[in-house]
């Protein structure tokens, strides 16, 4: 039986660097260390890409999805493999089969749904699916890497 996390806000600051506005994840609620994890992105309207992005119709870009996507991975992956992650950075590496079906808008509750497929050492590969109420919005194939921090 594996251990399951979840990790809060704080926790999330606490792994990977990236703050607001660019912090895109409020929450994930579970994480299979090696094989998968949810995380929630609770979308409002006071979101400061919503201003330009589309006036009188707002819609989260598609590569805030992807970084979003990311992000869990990069929490996901730091839970899973802490003593070669710890004080290290994600880079992520590629994005392919990146689909978007349908807009996401101020109001939504975004579920990232992150499963890894492959990988060795600092190199993962995982797949996305962003889901709102169900519906799939979005999907996508990542790889991230983990990079030491330059002085």
């Amino acid at each position: 039986m594996c251990n399951t996390f979840e990790m809060d806000y704080r926790d999330i600051e606490l792994t990977i660097p990236h703050r607001p506005p660019f912090l895109l994840i409020d929450k994930i609620i579970k994480i299979i260390p090696g094989q998968s994890a949810i995380g929630i992105k609770a979308v409002s309207g006071g979101e400061p890409y919503f201003k330009g992005h589309f006036p009188g119709n707002p819609v989260m870009p598609g590569v805030l999805i992807i970084e979003s996507f990311a992000q869990v991975a990069s929490c996901m992956f730091a839970k899973s493999m802490p003593d070669e992650t710890e004080g290290k950075l994600f880079f992520l590496t590629t994005v392919d089969k990146a689909k978007f079906r349908n807009p996401v808008r101020p109001g939504d509750l975004l579920y990232l749904k992150i499963e890894k497929i492959s990988g060795k050492g600092p190199l993962q590969k995982f797949s996305g699916i962003a889901e709102v109420d169900g519906k799939k919005m979005a999907h996508a194939e990542l790889s991230a890497m983990v990079v030491s921090k330059k002085a």
